[in-house]
Order: structure tokens, then sequence, then C-alpha cells
């Protein structure tokens, strides 16, 4: 892993002189510049950049000045190793398509991240965890054990240098204070019905309606229930002759889809908030 190829993600108020301060940065210290992507938000007046470099002696030669320039211009910024894989816990409840998509792609060199753990509410996947030789960590919970339950998973969250959580279909609502604390360190991944279709079986209350489109949303967790900043989101047509059956299995593979792109494009540091909404650098 080369330490000196990092990746810097900077947003501030919009100004001159921006693009002309971070480059002069990075040429005063020899740093040479592989990929840059900036964007203009007219509307909130808000400036983004994400730039890769190679930076001779690696982020301890700029954060100091990045430190110094950041308050010149009133910027939120950071800096991380290119090919760091991010330290990821995935928590999951019993149904098995996002978390085997993601374990595979791990698997296989296809996502940036270094699986920390599989947490679960019920041992339905732990086989699959452990098929791919992950540590699988039963943490149940209910109404009475739900203050403990998170105590647990932040204890484990620290211990373990997570870096990024990852709810895989993971049915349970997460308290206001679980979400403070691990916000913008946190995805999920839902069908596209919602509001529409609440509660139990919401496939099976579009297959009645007769929808023509299903699709999923990923999404930062905030304290408002999947709501938070969008990451991705797709969709897939529905034929008039799918049956249930079909819409579910159309449905499992977009919500895949859609949560792996999610946790790639945040563990490569291509996602910026602005404000309830993402900027994202493709």
């Amino acid at each position: 892993m080369n330490s000196e190829k990092l990746v810097l993600t900077m947003s501030c108020p919009d100004q001159p002189g921006i693009v002309y301060a971070v480059t002069g940065l990075l040429a005063s210290v020899g740093g040479n510049i592989l990929e840059s992507q900036q964007f203009n938000d007219d509307a909130e007046a808000r400036f983004f950049i994400r730039i890769e470099a190679f930076v001779p002696g690696g982020k301890s030669t700029i954060e100091a000045a990045m430190t110094q320039l950041a308050q010149n211009y009133s910027m939120d910024f950071s800096i991380a190793e290119v090919e760091k894989p991010l330290r990821t816990l995935i928590m999951v409840t019993k149904e098995s398509h996002c978390l085997s998509d993601l374990l595979a792609k791990h698997h296989d060199g296809r996502l940036p991240i270094n699986i920390a753990g599989v947490v679960g509410n019920h041992e339905d996947l732990r086989p699959i965890a452990e098929f791919y030789q992950q540590d699988f960590i039963h943490i149940p919970i209910t109404s009475d054990t739900k203050e403990s339950a998170e105590a647990a998973l932040l204890e484990l969250v620290r211990e373990r240098n997570v870096e990024l959580v990852v709810l895989a279909r993971y049915m349970q609502i997460l308290s206001p204070e679980l979400c403070h604390t691990l916000a913008g360190n946190i995805i999920n991944i839902h069908h596209s019905f919602l509001p529409s279709f609440k509660g139990a079986r919401p496939y099976a209350q579009a297959h009645r309606r007769g929808v023509k489109l299903i699709g999923a949303t990923a999404h930062y967790v905030t304290m408002d229930l999947d709501e938070g900043p969008i990451i991705e989101q797709d969709v897939v047509r529905v034929a008039h002759n799918d049956t249930l059956l079909d819409l579910v299995t159309k449905g499992a593979e977009v919500e895949r889809q859609v949560l792996s792109r999610a946790v790639r494009w945040h563990a490569e540091h291509r996602v910026l908030m602005n404000g309830n909404r993402t900027v994202i650098f493709s």
C-alpha cells in the first residue's frame, strides 16, 4: 500500500482563490495531482473539490498546512490514503442478499473495505459470514435490551476501530443517540416503496397495487427514519405478469447493486455532504 498517494476532499463557502490555494499547497511540498473534480453549488454558494495526489512523505507532510488553509477558508476537509481499505462493520437480521453481495465483492477485491465483523440480531446469517471466513457477532435485541445492545455495538465499533457501519437489511430502528454517534459513517438500504407501502410485506402491497417500477435507496442514517442524505438510488421495471416472487427477486437485485455502489463510493471518499444532500464525485 502506497501511503504517499492521498485523497483530499474539501467543501467551503464559494470564493475566489480556493483551487489556487490548494494546488499551490500541494506544489509547495512536491505533490503531483493525479485526479481532480470540483463542483460549485450556486444555490448554496458552496464549493466542493476532491483531489487525488501523490505527496512525498504522505499525510503528515500537508496536515498542518491544510488545517491552516481550512481556517482561512472556513473549510471542512479530510485527508486519507487512497489505497487504505475502510474498516467496515456489516449489520444484518435475516435477509441474506445484501450481506452475500458485499462479502462476495469484498472477497473478490471489488470493494475497498476491510470487514471488521458481521453483527446480527438473529443467528440466521452466521453460516454466510463464516463461509467467507468473517467473524459473526450475535447481539440480540428486544425492547427491554435495546440500550444494552447498542452499548455493546458501540463498544465493538471502538474495539475494532470501525470506520463505517453498513446496515445490510438490518431490521431494527436505531436510537437517536446511536445515529448521532455514528453520523456520516453509517449507511442503510431500503426499498423504494416508502412512504407508500409501510409496514409488513411491502412487496405484497406493491404487487396488489400493480406498481410498474420498484427500486432501492442507499442513504446515510440520521435520527429521521429513512430520511438521511441519499447516496444512490436505482429502479427496475415491473411487468404486468410479474409474480410476487418476481418483484421480490428484482427488488433484492436492485438493493444489492445500490448498496454496494454506495459503500464503494463512501470508501473511496467520493461522497461529500451538502446539507441534507450529497455531492458524488464518480
